[in-house]
């Protein structure tokens, strides 16, 4: 299982139409084959300048790189992202077991 996640600040001013237009298209690329446990998150530390992140998960390597080259994620990256988001952090992991030793 892979899990991606990206926190992110957008060029909106918080509450405003714009704000909640891209959190609707973002919302879509849960359509994507391959994508599950979707969720948009809503930052509420003020640790750092993030407002928002999206998290999803896929099971495994091929899974992802299908939703990363799919013609709607790259549409979306092209055409919203990059005009609309100001700053972000996207980490992808998986979960981790280290050897137990005695």
């Amino acid at each position: 299982m892979i899990v991606h996640s990206v926190f992110f600040r957008l060029n909106h001013e918080a509450g405003t139409e714009a704000e909640r237009m891209f959190l609707s298209k973002i919302a879509e690329l849960s359509n994507i084959p391959g994508v599950e446990n979707f969720q948009t998150l809503k930052e509420v530390s003020p640790k750092n300048s993030f407002s928002f992140g999206l998290s999803m998960e896929f099971s495994n390597q091929e899974a992802y790189d299908s939703y990363t080259a799919h013609p709607d994620h790259v549409r979306f990256v092209q055409e919203v992202w990059m005009q609309e988001v100001a700053e972000f952090q996207e980490i992808d992991y998986i979960q981790y077991h280290p050897q137990i030793q005695p």
